[in-house]
């Protein structure tokens, strides 16, 4: 993989978790794509049926703008596992969260297209 590009996609996943720890919500903006979807498996504990609770970029900047994530200075770990072109797929290990992310390279360079994510 290209250094530069590896560089410029843990740049886009450092502001969106960092942005979220902080509730800096400039830097989860420059992350997020503006179709993202981002995505949580949940089983109803009554009925034990599973679904999707979908979160839209607009919600993320909302939740941002609240405050975020709990600890201001989490200790995180981010891998780029692919790059091929204008696409890429990273991962990053938070002290709360896993969270699988698919980014795209836009005009304004990478962003955040789709997360799937789990409680660690």
């Amino acid at each position: 993989m290209d250094p530069t590009e590896v560089a410029a996609v843990e740049a886009v996943v450092a502001d969106y978790i960092e942005g979220w720890y902080h509730g800096d919500a400039a830097r989860m903006d420059r992350a997020l794509h503006p179709d993202l979807v981002k995505r949580i498996r949940v089983v109803d504990e009554e009925t034990g049926e599973e679904t999707f609770r979908a979160v839209t970029k607009e919600r993320m900047m909302t939740l941002t703008e609240e405050g975020g994530g709990e600890d201001p200075d989490p200790a995180y770990e981010t891998t780029v596992d692919q790059i091929s072109e204008s696409i890429a797929t990273a991962h990053v290990r938070s002290p709360e969260y896993l969270d699988l992310l698919h980014l795209a390279k836009t005009e304004d360079g990478w962003k955040i297209a789709n997360v799937l994510f789990r409680v660690r």
